[in-house]
């Protein structure tokens, strides 16, 4: 733990411009990214300092220091967040130049052999550093960002190639079984299945009353891709049909299978507040950039809401706020992946593809859970 008054070289912003540290401490609060880049406070039991939007958990009153600069907070001893890159917020931050750049790099050669080693070169640093500081830029590992790039190659060749083992190895996976093994769960099917465009894919369903009124869980055998609400049934059905068009789609019937009836009831207990956090497999079709938003999605605590512009920001893409907006709006696994703590700038509530109504009713009973377990 630091001790700022032992070392004796810290500069409260408070004493430098007589701001009212109660007014910076409100907008840290509020996450407010229109202060980013004027303060920056640091958490003297973790040795951090971050941007005033920062995602991570909020601190304790009496463990935060503010400062008007970042060399000042670097002075007194903090490290800059490995989660919301304050130097980003200054254009001062030239590890994330060096990871989009690496990215960008690993995107060109997604065909060819990649090594930790080789891709932290290419952004001069250390293996470890690179590691850590991809994840944070990035939101996934160096690995994972690699396969994605690699999938998406793979989905291009599966489309032009005759057959399903040239496409593959043509894509740049070294072999049959790691396809099979790791990247057909972000395929959402097998590769050959996906060449057929999905054709027979079995996924069991069924629909159940909720909070939020009925609801339909759709799942293969490796997890759930269809979670969502409607007023009917039928509504609920057409639905899944529209997301799954040529997929085998099977009523499940009692009685359950026992993994489908455990996500089932941890569905319902988060929809009653009774189970706030939800760790479920899921099997989902998605691009490299809407596996970025939903994982980032998953890591706002509960309880907690974020803008369009502050999930951008902290995804290290400030311009893509309507890129982060099409990616919640094409979640297909409501409450697993949380797209409702997401709202506009303005904190209105802005839309939500089962209806505003739903979206508050959800936001609602989280605070008032999260505020009765913090008595």
């Amino acid at each position: 733990m630091l001790d700022p008054e032992k070392q004796g070289i810290m500069r409260n912003i408070t004493e430098t411009q007589q701001t009212d540290p109660e007014h910076l401490w409100q907008a840290l609060e509020r996450r407010d990214p229109s202060f980013d880049g004027q303060f920056f406070f640091g958490v003297i039991t973790t040795g951090v300092y971050c941007r005033p939007s920062c995602a991570c958990r909020r601190p304790l009153r009496k463990n935060v220091r503010f400062f008007q600069y970042a060399a000042d907070a670097q002075r007194a001893g903090f490290r800059p967040c490995l989660r919301c890159r304050p130097l980003a917020a200054i254009g001062q931050d030239p590890d994330t130049d060096r990871i989009r750049q690496a990215s960008e790099y690993i995107r060109a050669h997604a065909q060819e052999p990649l090594t930790l080693a080789g891709m932290a070169a290419q952004a001069c640093l250390s293996r470890f550093h690179f590691q850590r500081t991809f994840k944070a830029v990035m939101g996934v590992t160096p690995r994972q960002f690699a396969e994605a790039c690699r999938l998406e190659v793979l989905k291009t060749e599966l489309r032009q190639q005759r057959s399903v083992t040239d496409a593959i190895f043509e894509a740049g996976f070294g072999s049959l079984s790691r396809v099979y093994e790791k990247v057909d769960t972000r395929l959402g099917m097998t590769p050959a299945e996906y060449r057929a465009g999905g054709d027979d894919l079995p996924i069991s369903y069924v629909a159940v009353d909720s909070a939020l009124g009925r609801m339909m869980i759709g799942a293969t055998d490796r997890g759930l891709c269809f979670v969502q609400f409607a007023d009917t049934d039928q509504a609920l059905l057409a639905q899944l049909r529209a997301e799954y068009p040529k997929a085998r789609l099977q009523p499940m019937t009692l009685p359950y299978p026992e993994q489908f009836a455990t996500w089932m009831q941890a569905l319902e207990q988060h929809v009653r507040g009774q189970q706030p956090r939800l760790d479920l497999p899921l099997d989902l079709r998605a691009t490299a950039f809407q596996m970025k938003v939903w994982q980032y999605l998953q890591s706002i605590p509960y309880g907690s809401v974020q803008s369009y512009g502050e999930v951008a920001q902290a995804l290290g893409q400030p311009k893509a706020v309507r890129a982060v907006a099409r990616a919640c709006a094409t979640n297909r696994v409501a409450l697993v992946i949380p797209c409702h703590r997401v709202i506009r700038g303005t904190g209105e509530m802005a839309g939500y593809r089962w209806g505003v109504e739903r979206k508050r009713t959800l936001l609602d009973q989280e605070r008032a859970v999260s505020q009765g377990v913090g008595r």
